[in-house]
């Protein structure tokens, strides 16, 4: 059902200056340039690695889940893993009919890919939160 790994997901309080620790530590490439994604109250920088992109976010307001996150974890950390999906629906239906737990209403949003996402309760993945994404056109 899921495909590859898209991105991990890592929260930072200053997606530039993590940007630079990677690139710096372990040669990772900016893929884009930071930008700011209000609807989910986070700002994000991909960077590029070999085989997948880590995707730094940061909150934008103290009322977005990454500030949430940031409080019990100040300097950052690992906040989710994303997989690819060929269909975002039938992926979600899947994932509801084997007992998951599918954040908000179930609904995909449009994710900082520009493709439909759902994410899955990290009960349901040994602590891990899920992001499933449409596969993106051309992959």
């Amino acid at each position: 059902m899921i495909g590859r790994i898209n991105h991990i997901g890592i929260a930072t309080p200053d997606v530039e200056k993590e940007a630079e620790n990677w690139a710096q530590l372990y040669g990772a490439i900016d893929a884009e340039p930071a930008f700011d994604l209000p609807e989910q109250g986070v700002r994000v920088k991909f960077v590029n690695l070999p085989n997948s992109q880590l995707e730094l976010i940061s909150p934008l307001t103290p009322q977005s889940p990454i500030a949430k996150f940031l409080e019990k974890n100040p300097k950052g950390g690992q906040h989710h893993i994303c997989f690819e999906v060929d269909d975002i629906i039938q992926a979600r239906n899947a994932m509801v009919e084997r007992g998951a737990k599918v954040l908000g209403d179930g609904n995909p949003r449009i994710g900082a890919h520009g493709v439909p996402v759902i994410f899955v309760h990290p009960v349901n993945s040994g602590g891990v939160l899920v992001e499933l994404m449409q596969q993106p056109k051309g992959h």
